[in-house]
């Protein structure tokens, strides 16, 4: 979602315990698809410390992640943030509406800080 608002900067989704390799998930795949968006090429990946190195901002979804990276990432304290005020929790292996609802809290989130950022650019 964050590179559809910002098609010129580098957007990248790695996680801390990113089954490395493995494709979305079949219903993030078709709630992409319903919603404009083709994610059939998404592949996982671990973030790294030269991903942090790298960023300008880290968004994550739950404040144990936000703890996570920055102890295993000091170098990236101070642009970790979460996406919504409240934690989006993972509906890996729950049914559709547990996926909708993530979607959805991401999708707001997305759309807070895709004004935050376009305030400070």
């Amino acid at each position: 979602m964050l590179l559809r608002e910002f098609p010129d900067r580098t957007v990248w989704s790695a996680g801390l315990g990113a089954l490395v390799g493995d494709p979305a998930d079949p219903l993030s795949v078709l709630l992409a698809q319903e919603n404009g968006m083709d994610i059939g090429a998404h592949r996982a990946q671990q973030i790294n410390s030269a991903m942090c190195q790298r960023a300008e901002l880290i968004l994550v979804m739950e404040q144990h992640h936000r703890d996570e990276l920055e102890r295993r990432y000091p170098l990236a304290r101070g642009k970790v943030f979460k996406l919504s005020e409240g934690d989006i929790a993972d509906p890996y292996l729950q049914p559709r509406p547990a996926f909708e609802a993530a979607y959805a809290d991401i999708a707001r989130g997305v759309s807070v800080w895709s004004q935050r950022i376009r305030r400070l650019s």
